[in-house]
């Protein structure tokens, strides 16, 4: 374009007359249509600011202002860097609270060209929200918001603009707190209404803020699965929307929004809609024959709807020989056709948190098939052992699993943690499988070198399972550090690390070597024991309680550990006793006490503290068997007849009242507790 004709309109545009402006706005509207570099320069020359200004003027055309709006709506199409530069200029107040005035009837909206103005509002808001650059709208304003929803109901061309706006901006993970705002605006009836649109422009990017609405949100869900248009519940239009007539990506969207209302708990996955229609219709779209978007948006799908349910999973594992079907996933990457064209009528809009990817790139195509089949063979042995073995089987697996613990993808890496800790559930992989390909090495690496928390998380998950007793892997991961490392873990503030961390150390513990226990008490020291018996998390007190359990167990290591740190571990003790806890954590510290009685020297600790004492006599009467089999059981060590000094703990225990409590429980209809008092009595005769 000529510069100086550039400069000449651009400079028209700051004119007072009216219609020299409106010349100026339609010429540039013709320069910046379909050209990338013009749109460029117009920013960079800070026009926009002007542009505002004219929608902003209360007392001008609304003629001006539509053609206004279809530069920034032109200017908005372009690179995302232009819409990023349009939001950084203020453009979307600007938007929101002229669409507030044509609401309202202000701006000329009762007219045919406040009609049109009104569409160029939302088809520029819908350009902006598609780059991804902007907060949501407006900033959930509960005014705002109900205007927008107001749009969506009339003609189509509004409707699509506002289904796609709530779709981008409502991408997962959208917080409860706007969840909720949507519903209480009337987003719920509003994409209800949608689903019945003829129009697969509509109805697309409805089902996907459908899904945003409904994610890990149980209120949310339930109200959606309440809602109906047209005679038909919302759960029953996405079924239909699964049809194999429906296109595609439309059958995609349905199944995962009804995914996520199951795994939302809205509906159950004996739901004839889930087992039978969205877990059968993911399944299809796994096959070979299909796009490679599509297999890996449907084995991702797939493996959130079946993580949890056991039916679910055993469904999928027999349907369509799927477990083969995911092996394809790891050597074929080639799609039988190209994928979509990313246009806006076409390309998914992926706002699933399993799948938050685009496909124009063929070279990420292969870590992309490779995460989802993984994550499949994750949630489909979870809990069933034969299916975990019909995984473990399949040809190559183990060797790809361990590979992609080096991966440089983190989500694949993340993805071979969740595969390898559903399979460590199994004794046999654990004593086989996983020995022979030695997949602690590269499990500690990840522990040891990864930042990324929800990464480390999985893999002390897992390192839980490799510690336990029969794993012949433990004394490999011990001699990889795994002691210090696990301890500096239980210092970390995620509370899901803390509690692996000392859930891997209680395993460790186990059975463990005195050299073993002494190291965790160093490394781990009395000091932080008692932070983690202080932790607001019941989870991680109870498995903190269990560690000290495992750490007092044989008479030898009971006697040492607690000549060393005696004091300490009673004072931690009578914390749990004397504390607001639940029965079941009480009961653990009870246990604790009956090792410590166990011991040969270790019961002068209980014997010498009379406050110990009369605790286990209050406990021996409380109204709860198992604290009252704890209790008695750790008396019944303390008096056994057959070890030196018993008679004189029997003396002083019967003075105390013991040997009348003992009388007294022989009362009991419960069998466990009666047996235990019974022993205590005989060691008293």
């Amino acid at each position: 374009m000529d510069v100086e004709h550039s400069r000449a309109y651009i400079d028209q545009l700051y004119s007072n007359d009216s219609q020299k402006c409106f010349q100026a706005v339609s010429e540039l509207k013709f320069a910046v249509i379909g050209s990338v570099r013009e749109k460029g320069s117009i920013i960079e020359q800070g026009v926009v600011v002007r542009l505002l200004q004219i929608l902003r003027a209360p007392d001008l055309d609304v003629l001006l202002k539509t053609e206004v709006a279809t530069v920034l709506n032109s200017l908005a199409k372009g690179l995302p860097e232009h819409a990023s530069a349009l939001v950084q200029a203020g453009i979307l107040p600007v938007l929101w609270e002229q669409l507030d005035a044509c609401t309202g009837g202000g701006g000329g909206g009762s007219s045919s060209s406040g009609g049109v103005y009104t569409q160029m509002l939302l088809c520029c808001l819908r350009s902006i929200y598609r780059h991804g650059c902007a907060p949501p709208p407006p900033a959930w304003d509960h005014k705002l918001l109900s205007t927008l929803i107001h749009h969506g109901y009339h003609p189509p061309s509004n409707q699509e603009c506002v289904a796609n706006i709530l779709a981008h901006a409502c991408k997962v993970p959208t917080t409860c707190e706007q969840q909720q705002q949507l519903v209480e605006a009337g987003g719920a009836d509003l994409v209800a209404c949608m689903l019945c649109s003829p129009v697969t422009r509509v109805q697309l990017p409805a089902l996907h803020c459908l899904t945003a609405m409904c994610y890990n949100n149980e209120r949310v869900s339930n109200v959606m699965a309440t809602k109906s248009y047209g005679g038909k519940a919302v759960p029953d239009l996405l079924a239909g929307l699964m049809a194999r007539d429906r296109p595609r990506e439309m059958q995609l969207a349905a199944a995962t929004a009804l995914t996520f209302l199951h795994r939302a708990g809205a509906l159950s996955a004996d739901d004839p809609k889930i087992i039978y229609k969205t877990l059968q219709c993911l399944v299809r779209f796994c096959r070979r024959d299909r796009e490679v978007w599509e297999r890996v948006e449907a084995g991702n799908t797939l493996a959130y709807l079946t993580e949890r349910s056991i039916h679910l999973q055993r469904t999928a594992a027999m349907t369509d020989h799927l477990i083969l079907t995911m092996n394809d996933y790891l050597k074929d990457t080639t799609p039988s056709t190209p994928p979509p064209t990313p246009t806006p009528a076409t390309h998914p809009i992926s706002v699933s948190p399993i799948s938050c990817r685009q496909y124009d790139n063929p070279s990420t195509w292969p870590e992309l098939m490779l995460e989802a089949a993984l994550k499949v063979y994750a949630s489909l042995g979870a809990n069933d052992e034969d299916i975990r073995q019909r995984v473990i089987k399949t040809d190559g697996l183990m060797n790809t699993i361990v590979a992609s613990l080096s991966a440089a993808s983190p989500p694949v890496q993340l993805a071979a943690v969740r595969c390898l800790h559903s399979l460590s559930r199994s004794v046999q992989t654990l004593r086989t499988t996983f020995q022979d390909h030695m997949v602690w090495r590269p499990l500690m690496t990840v522990l040891k070198t990864s930042t990324n928390e929800e990464l480390v998380a999985v893999s002390s998950s897992t390192l839980c399972n490799l510690l336990l007793e029969f794993s012949p892997s433990k004394e490999h991961i011990l001699d990889q550090g795994a002691v210090e490392f696990l301890c500096g873990l239980t210092r970390r503030p995620h509370p899901g690390l803390r509690l692996n961390a000392v859930w891997a150390l209680m395993n460790m513990a186990f059975q463990a070597e005195h050299r073993v226990k002494m190291s965790i008490l160093h490394h781990l020291g009395t000091d932080q024991i008692f932070r983690l018996l202080s932790d607001t998390d019941v989870h991680i007190l109870m498995k903190t309680l269990g560690l000290l359990r495992n750490l007092l167990s044989t008479k030898a290591h009971i006697d040492q550990i607690m000549q060393n740190h005696g004091k300490e571990i009673m004072q931690a003790i009578i914390l749990i006793l004397e504390g607001e806890h639940c029965a079941e954590v009480k009961e653990q510290a009870l246990c604790i006490l009956a090792n410590i009685a166990d011991g040969d020297v270790a019961k002068a600790a209980i014997m010498s503290n009379e406050d110990v004492l009369k605790k286990l006599m209050n406990y021996m009467v409380i109204p709860n068997v198992k604290l009252q089999i704890a209790a008695t059981f750790c008396i019944s060590n303390l008096i056994w007849n057959v070890e030196e000094g018993a008679a004189e703990r029997q003396n002083k225990l019967r003075e105390m009242g013991v040997y009348k409590l003992l009388q007294n429980l022989m009362t009991t209809t419960d069998t466990g507790l009666f047996d235990k008092v019974k022993t205590a009595l005989q060691q008293f005769h």
